[in-house]
């Protein structure tokens, strides 16, 4: 296996990783990334495959999983309960009580409030330049996820202020003092969806919380703890993917001229600038990919980012191209984790844009976008645009 490397941190990287995803391809199905120490999946074909394949998971082998330090208990305390980290039987009976409640009639029945949302956000929109994040791209997902859910939107800038504390937990640039943050925005969370929880559970009306308390599965209900994480993992991932895609997206439209916003064009979109670059899996048993053994304990990463750029499953790919037709996109992962939110955050990309680019279309750019050092995941810092009238 090939030994590269190349620091995740490394500003030319954060700017443009393609270039290193292009060399790792070069080099067959799997690359070893020594940043990282790990072996990593990088065509298209392998990813898909590592993805789906059974005898991996998410879930740490109970031999080899590390000691907590005290200090970070509050954070992994909820991830012990996160079905992004479980496997059967726990992940099967959290997934089932979630897709429960998150049924494709509930996702489609958000679509008038999606693009009420929009114009109301765009109706305030600054006349100077300003940063489309802060003022649409970030809004649009929370602000939906909050109203799903069921907790105040009010509360929106406290819920993208914890979970950007806490996501930056899995982003290679992660300090003593993020650790901080994120257990403080940790305790912060629990605190204030554990006093959620409790008034919905006097109160019950139609939203996802109360339908989560009251979904059973095989008798079984979900546990206060697992109700909160659930709840924060929805928060955090129903917005955080969303943000990045639509500020990517909406960069790449820009620079091609695009504002016709078809379902192809959107998937285009999440498959040429994911907003997730790296997902790995565990081996849970002696196992043969390609020209590799790997075996119990091993992990394996798979370079979402350089699945989607693989030339022998789309033509000439690095090229945005809104008519593409082509396989299925790894950037929602695959198999039993497939993103739950997909549904979801594909109408907030197809309905944010097509009413940004209805009310704004000499949208422009007011400065060159630079991408935030946030590895493995890919978003801008921020995005100034301006009227082009």
């Amino acid at each position: 296996m090939k030994k590269l490397s190349q620091s995740p941190t490394e500003p030319a990287f954060v700017q443009a990783p393609y270039p290193f995803y292009e060399k790792a391809r070069n080099a067959g199905d799997f690359i070893w990334w020594t940043d990282y120490d790990m072996a990593c999946a990088v065509s298209h074909k392998m990813v898909h495959a590592v993805l789906r394949d059974r005898r991996m998971g998410r879930e740490c082998p109970a031999e080899l999983a590390p000691a907590i330090p005290e200090h970070l208990t509050p954070f992994y305390n909820v991830e012990a309960h996160s079905m992004l980290e479980l496997e059967p039987p726990r992940h099967s009976r959290l997934r089932a009580l979630v897709l429960r409640a998150f049924t494709s009639r509930t996702i489609a029945a958000l679509a008038p409030d999606i693009r009420a949302l929009c114009h109301d956000l765009i109706d305030s929109f600054p006349d100077q330049p300003f940063d489309l994040l802060t003022h649409y791209a970030q809004p649009v997902p929370v602000v939906i996820i909050s109203r799903l859910l069921g907790v105040p939107e009010e509360r929106a800038d406290d819920l993208v202020r914890w979970s950007n504390a806490m996501v930056a937990m899995y982003q290679a640039r992660r300090t003593p003092q993020i650790e901080a943050d994120a257990i403080a925005a940790t305790n912060d969370f629990v605190s204030f969806m554990r006093g959620y929880v409790a008034k919905r559970r006097k109160s019950p009306t139609d939203d996802l919380i109360s339908t989560l308390i009251a979904a059973e599965q095989d008798g079984e209900k979900l546990s206060e703890d697992e109700l909160i994480t659930t709840c924060i993992l929805l928060l955090n991932a129903g917005h955080e993917a969303t943000v990045h895609t639509l500020g990517n997206g909406t960069k790449t439209l820009l620079e091609h001229g695009v504002t016709t916003i078809t379902q192809a064009a959107v998937e285009e979109i999440i498959r040429y600038d994911p907003p997730l670059h790296m997902f790995s899996r565990w081996v849970y048993e002696d196992v043969t990919l390609g020209a590799y053994h790997f075996k119990r304990g091993d992990q394996i990463a798979c370079l979402l980012g350089a699945a989607n750029r693989d030339p022998l499953a789309y033509d000439r790919p690095e090229v945005f191209d809104p008519t593409r037709k082509g396989p299925q996109n790894t950037s929602f992962g695959g198999g039993i984790h497939f993103c739950v939110g997909a549904p979801l955050a594909r109408l907030e990309l197809q309905i944010a844009l097509e009413v940004l680019f209805e009310r704004c279309p000499d949208l422009m750019l007011a400065e060159a976008p630079q991408y935030g050092d946030v590895y493995h995941f890919h978003g801008l810092e921020r995005l100034m645009v301006r009227s082009g009238s």
